[in-house]
């Protein structure tokens, strides 16, 4: 079996970003980049997927360079190679999805396993546009995956608003992962040290023939207004004529 994973690298969650003073992105100097968190979900699900079916890994990312370190994370966890689609610049959401379906249809995957979304931007858009390009069917926001390679179809559980819904698709097909599917493992040092040998295949973004000109552009970012502290009331009263006179939400 052979699963496709896609990971995207994205600014520490865990640091504090600033806008830039033109508006049209953040800083990211000093900020260190890490995995988006639920392509790392995605990941640890290819490998116990491979652990339980066989096959082979392969992990995906759309960017420069600079996101081999990425991918090598990935490879400590126990993928077997990865693919590094050099691009400069930001790219949309449908210049990844066309990216990533370009790359599909070469290795021929039984599985794309993304994310859900990346918390940079948190779109949820590229599963959903990927399954569109490549006329597979999908299965979103799936917290339990139970593929059948002998039927050629999976069985997935996926968070909606009203609880669980569990669908049947057919294989391949597109998950994108939510955050309970699992919990992702940590990079042993053996995995660290063996990720250096391992294949990472760059190809140029140009090579594949594929329009990455955005039909989406960024006007504006602002941060966030700085809110007020908060406040001790004596008793009900107080908090009611609170809210009625200066919150005006009662």
């Amino acid at each position: 079996m052979k699963i496709l994973v896609t990971l995207k690298p994205v600014p520490n969650p865990d640091e504090k970003v600033k806008v830039r003073e033109d508006g049209k992105g953040i800083v990211r100097e000093n900020i260190k980049t890490v995995v988006n968190p639920f392509c790392e979900i995605a990941v640890e699900e290819g490998l116990r997927i491979r652990e339980a079916h066989g096959g082979e890994v392969v992990v995906l990312t759309v960017g420069p360079r600079e996101s081999d370190q990425q991918l090598r994370t990935a490879l400590a966890m126990g993928a077997d190679r990865g693919i590094l689609v050099e691009a400069a610049g930001d790219l949309d959401s449908l210049a990844v999805a066309k990216v990533i379906a370009k790359v599909a249809a070469e290795e021929k995957p039984d599985l794309v396993l993304n994310g859900k979304q990346a918390v940079d931007d948190d779109n949820n858009q590229v599963g959903q546009i990927l399954a569109a390009l490549l006329s597979w069917p999908q299965a979103t926001f799936v917290s339990k995956l139970e593929p059948d390679m002998g039927c050629r179809k999976a069985k997935a559980t996926r968070e909606v608003d009203g609880g669980l819904e569990t669908i049947e698709v057919p294989l391949p097909a597109v998950i994108t992962a939510d955050l309970r599917l699992n919990e992702p493992r940590y990079a042993s040092l053996p995995g660290i040290m063996k990720a250096k040998k391992k294949e990472v295949k760059l190809v140029p973004v140009a090579s594949l023939g594929v329009d990455t000109k955005p039909k989406v552009r960024v006007l504006s970012l602002t941060p966030p207004r700085q809110r007020s502290g908060g406040r001790k009331v004596a008793d009900v009263a107080e908090l009611v004529s609170l809210l009625s006179n200066e919150a005006k939400i009662l």
